[in-house]
């Protein structure tokens, strides 16, 4: 059996989301989350953004053990399984059931085997990995820490947590089983970064139930609430107290009615079913006596409370009296659009609360102080922190000095970096080809670098089409080029000028002889767009189309 042990992060270091880390050893390879990451503005026209999975195609994995149920660790799962032949897909309760929903609805998965685990479970046995499930607390019931141990050491990769004294499934991460495996010794900590550069403790899921409970009976008209489709323990207090308050629920968003649907079958959420209603019961009811559950919270372009705040839902809407709480924190590069969609819901009139202004949302990540006592109950030898931009991996970094791990045993890695472990410690050896994957639709990895540069340029200064028509016989008539422009509105001047220059360079080479249609083109485009930018310093995106007849 090999001594040594290869940590590949495909995804999530230097950035937040789409979580992926490979661990291989003796021949043989295990998967730790499978995530997604949305797209930013520059990103135009993609929905989502994978890690590229070239590193292991070709190859076998023994298992993917997922951490938990965000989508940021378990939503390229699917576009995974059609990429690399796995044997094994392990996780918890709910997170599977999340999962399988997934993979039946992208119509993949059957070759391979979901088992599920929990922490207190007998180590799971796979090939050379033993995997050991440990309970953290997080924003998703079912949220695990792992251990893993190998020949060439013992690594505990902490998935995403935080300590929480009161957390709303009484749940709390298993302090001591996390002593007891620091007893054991730990080679390697990979762990979440997060909130690294924020002092103090995170504040307990059960604070955001408290804020709803002083801010519900307060409200006169309807009530909305945006969060996560997978915070059902948020969805659980906000339809508790409006339960109390007498107010009935009805839940919009797809993802959100299938996930909660999901956690009330397996016993996660418990609603009454008398107050639940469908939204369009909900229209017709008092404003004061309905709340609304949505998604939308990171202001996505077709999500449940996007559509509402551009009045573009065909069921729900805000009038002034009403109350949006936003229940959840941007993601970095999300907050344009949030504040896209604030400004909409105020316009129409609603008062809308915040984190920024109002407790309603707590981070389901460690603060400072919980990072320096997840260290001091491991006293890992080595740490390697992941899952966040690099100043939250640097920050992390500093606590792990602090807590007295020395410079040379902390990695800061990125994606692609090659980390190995052996009984020797913990180094930088090499790196692989590590990257994005798009998906445009349907399609995944058909979008290149070179299509959003194009989308990029059509988007900021638009496109400029120049038809020219020539007769296909030698010396033949050639008609006055045609300019048809979209996001590039010149003058009419400048516009004749770049007509007169598309003529006189068609006219010229045809003369030459040179009828030959791409260079037509190539000379075309260059003339046309030489003017263009020296006219206005934009470079809109010329395209030359010449018809022979």
């Amino acid at each position: 059996m090999s001594d040594t042990l290869r940590i590949i992060p495909l995804g999530g270091l230097g950035e937040v989301g789409k979580n992926m880390t490979v661990y291989e050893t003796a021949g043989e390879v295990l998967v730790v989350d499978a995530g997604l990451a949305f797209p930013r503005d520059e990103h135009l026209g993609v929905d989502l953004l994978l890690p590229d999975v070239g590193y292991l195609e070709g190859r076998r994995v023994r298992a993917v053990v997922l951490t938990h149920g965000h989508e940021d660790h378990v939503g390229g799962l699917p576009y995974l399984l059609r990429e690399v032949e796995v044997e094994t897909v392990v996780s918890t309760r709910l997170t599977l059931a999340l999962v399988k929903s997934k993979l039946d609805e992208h119509g993949v998965g059957q070759s391979t085997e979901l088992l599920e685990a929990a922490p207190g479970d007998e180590p799971l046995e796979l090939g050379p990995f033993t995997v050991e499930l440990v309970r953290v607390a997080h924003s998703i019931p079912d949220s695990v820490a792992l251990v893993i141990e190998t020949a060439a050491g013992r690594v505990v990769h902490t998935g995403d947590w935080k300590l929480d004294h009161t957390p709303v499934d009484g749940l709390k991460t298993d302090v001591g089983k996390l002593a007891e495996i620091g007893n054991r010794g730990v080679d390697l900590l990979l762990g979440d970064s997060t909130n690294a550069e924020r002092p103090g403790n995170t504040g307990s899921e059960r604070l955001v139930g408290e804020a709803f409970r002083a801010l519900f009976p307060l409200r006169t008209g309807r009530i909305l609430v945006a969060s996560f489709a997978s915070n059902v323990h948020r969805m659980q207090q906000a339809a508790d107290v409006a339960v109390e308050c007498g107010r009935k629920i009805t839940v919009v968003g797809r993802s959100l009615r299938k996930n909660l649907n999901i956690a009330r079958s397996l016993g996660y959420v418990d609603i009454p079913e008398d107050a639940i209603v469908n939204p369009g019961d909900a229209a017709s009811l008092p404003p004061e006596r309905v709340i609304v559950l949505c998604t939308g919270s990171q202001g996505e372009p077709l999500s449940a409370l996007t559509r509402i705040a551009y009045g573009d839902h065909p069921t729900v809407s805000v009038a002034p009296g009403d109350t949006v709480i936003i229940s959840a924190k941007p993601v970095p590069g999300n907050e344009l659009r949030v504040h896209d969609s604030i400004n909409q819901l105020a316009r129409a009139g609603a008062e809308v609360l915040h984190e920024e202004i109002a407790p309603v949302h707590v981070s389901g990540h460690a603060y400072q102080e919980e990072l320096r006592t997840m260290l001091s109950l491991l006293r890992p030898r080595h740490v390697m922190p992941i899952h966040g931009e690099y100043r939250m991996l640097a920050a992390h970094a500093k606590l792990a000095r602090e807590a007295g791990v020395p410079e040379d045993r902390i990695v800061l890695a990125e994606n692609g970096s090659v980390v190995e472990l052996s009984r020797g410690g913990a180094r930088l050896v090499d790196r692989v080809d590590s990257g994005i994957t798009f998906v445009d639709g349907l399609r995944v990895g058909d979008v290149k670098d070179v299509a959003l540069r194009d989308r990029r340029r059509l988007a900021d200064d638009g496109v400029l089409i120049v038809v020219t028509t020539l007769s296909s016989s030698n010396g033949g008539e050639i008609a006055a080029p045609e300019l048809i422009s979209r996001g590039f509105v010149e003058s009419e001047e400048l516009l004749g000028e770049l007509r007169a220059e598309a003529d006189r360079v068609v006219r010229e080479l045809v003369s030459e002889h040179a009828t030959e249609i791409k260079l037509l083109q190539e000379h075309i485009h260059d003339a046309v767009g030489q003017i263009v930018y020296d006219r206005t310093r934009r470079r809109p995106m010329v395209l030359p189309v010449v018809i022979e007849v």
